[in-house]
């Protein structure tokens, strides 16, 4: 199926894919007088007296901004806000259908880190939590930790925690498949913008000791330079020996290897260096580090990819939404390491029977938002 096309015709047809939905009626006179002046004055004055209620009174209580600055646009890169509408609409789509949850997309016309930490402070009131989106790294970073710092409510940057929790979920499968440890494996990374760090970082949490973080000019070492203070911190717990070289070096004996990089970059030649029954998870889109039949040539036990045409798709949808219902529900001033990891553990453990062609359940599964969302109780 052309799903190019498909897409431009839905969008065309609909303006988008969204639409503002009352939740009451106005026919009569009471109506209009109970959903606004004057007796509105009592939900303000409430509100007023104890901002607190506005969680209860109000939409916050169950409404995620997305904001966006279109800096890193899935894939495409930076293509600006307006060409960022189209995904956070349909990440507004998903956290409705699949978690109940609703979700107002924001794209921004600037990309200064003051600005946008200045805008997601000045409309806080209105929400009950904030997933950031397709911000480019390293201004992602500051983004966050900013945030989460100023504000009493959740912040979450999907392209970091999102994708390192669903891999986190599909690791913990595969390794059941490959009767392997998380604390003795062997894990290369390759890309270390936001996606690869955040991975790098909850990998370490849940056990992984021996990790090794590749970019786009080899393997991340002490001495390298240019190197950002990012990157850097990372040494504190990643390359303990302090391997030097590239990606292929890297790959020699290891267990594991995670790409959230570039396409067509290694062969079959180099899982043939990796150890005995590796596992692969090739998610640069549209095209895979390396094509899931040539990792299996290569001798990977495991594959996955972050594409739906593939098996074993490792989507950021079987997160988010569940993360948020979850937060919103509790009430949770922030979404920790430790909701991450519980949130991987219960999405793995929805595939009770792992298999080399499933390590994680269907992003359709109708189990996957209040499984993950059981990691705020």
């Amino acid at each position: 199926m052309d799903y190019n096309t498909r897409a431009l015709e839905l969008h065309k047809k609909h303006m988008g894919k969204l639409a503002v939905a009352s939740l009451t009626t106005v026919t009569s006179k009471e109506d209009l007088s109970t959903i606004y002046t004057p007796g509105v004055a009592a939900v303000s004055k409430a509100i007023g007296e104890d901002k607190s209620l506005a969680r209860t009174l109000t939409m916050k209580g169950r409404t995620v901004a997305i904001v966006s600055d279109g800096s890193a646009i899935l894939g495409l890169g930076n293509l600006g806000p307006e060409a960022a509408m189209p995904v956070m609409e349909g990440k507004a789509v998903l956290f409705k259908e699949l978690a109940g949850v609703d979700a107002i997309p924001l794209c921004i016309d600037t990309q200064d880190t003051e600005e946008i930490i200045t805008f997601v402070k000045q409309i806080a009131p209105s929400f009950g939590g904030v997933n950031l989106e397709d911000i480019s790294a390293p201004r992602c970073f500051e983004i966050e930790r900013r945030l989460k710092a100023e504000l009493d409510i959740p912040i979450f940057h999907d392209d970091q925690h999102g994708t390192a929790t669903v891999v986190l979920a599909g690791l913990l499968n595969s390794l059941k498949l490959v009767g392997k440890s998380i604390d003795t494996i062997s894990v290369v990374i390759n890309g270390a913008g936001a996606a690869g760090i955040a991975i790098a970082k909850l990998l370490i949490h849940a056990g992984v000791q021996h990790l090794i973080l590749c970019d786009s000019k080899g393997i991340i070492s002490k001495g390298r330079d240019g190197l950002n203070s990012d990157k850097e911190a990372m040494l504190e717990s990643t390359n303990l020996s302090n391997m030097t070289g590239g990606l292929h070096d890297a790959l020699q004996k290891s267990d594991v290897f995670i790409g959230v990089s570039a396409g067509d970059i290694l062969k079959a030649a180099d899982i043939e260096t990796m150890n005995t029954d590796a596992i692969v998870l090739a998610m640069a889109n549209p095209t895979p580090e390396i094509m899931p039949e040539e990792a299996l040539k290569g001798g990977a036990k495991v594959v996955g990819t972050g594409r739906s045409d593939f098996p074993n798709q490792v989507n950021n949808a079987l997160v988010f939404p569940g993360l948020f219902k979850g937060a919103l529900a509790s009430g949770s001033k922030d979404i920790t390491t430790t909701h991450l990891t519980k949130a991987a553990q219960y999405l793995a453990d929805l595939v009770e029977a792992p298999t080399t062609g499933q390590i994680l359940p269907d992003v359709l599964d109708p189990r996957v938002a209040d499984a993950v969302a059981k990691a705020f109780e």
